[in-house]
């Protein structure tokens, strides 16, 4: 083993899915991308990072609602698109002519050219750590979609994308909830 700079750290554990969060403040829509998610049990709980220096954070922190969109791998420009550029200037939606898709749950929109999206109600701001506590409300997956490789952000403006699943379920089945 090498010494790995402490700066560099996250990087080892960073890679989870690249999302897009969607959100309504009252009078537009807007979307950011966020790479730091956490899955908080098998339920439909989640946790993202995010705070003030994100324009969308005063409509979840406002409104308690958003979606998860889960974007694929011929989605990595727009996705990084969309983290470069504030929808406080620009209206991301038509910027990256993404398709609106009305929720059940929440006003905010589900993105139609996403594998998978999920509302959400925001169930708790730890403001501390400018974690975001989300409880998944209805998930929609998109199983007529070809691209089904989903993008990793390292944190260095460098991504890794799904490869070969290798299935262990049998292995697992004690540890897992029924139906899965």
């Amino acid at each position: 083993m090498e010494p790995l700079d402490l700066g560099r750290a996250f990087t080892l554990i960073e890679p989870g899915p690249v999302v897009l969060v969607t959100t309504h403040n009252g009078r537009r829509d807007n979307v950011m991308t966020i790479t730091w998610t956490m899955a908080m049990s098998f339920s439909a709980d989640f946790a993202i990072t995010t705070g003030l220096w994100n324009y969308s954070y005063a409509a979840l922190r406002d409104t308690r609602e958003c979606v998860l969109s889960i974007p694929t791998v011929d989605m990595i420009d727009t996705a990084v698109g969309i983290g470069t550029c504030s929808g406080e200037d620009v209206d991301k939606f038509e910027k990256f002519a993404l398709t609106r898709v009305a929720g059940k749950h929440v006003r905010a929109p589900l993105i139609g050219e996403c594998l998978a999206n999920i509302e959400c109600r925001v169930a708790d701001i730890i403001e501390r750590h400018s974690i975001v506590v989300l409880e998944g409300l209805a998930a929609y997956h998109d199983p007529a979609r070809a691209e089904k490789r989903l993008l990793h952000a390292v944190g260095d403006g460098t991504f890794i994308v799904d490869g070969d699943t290798i299935d262990r379920r049998e292995m697992m089945r004690s540890k897992l909830p029924s139906g899965i």
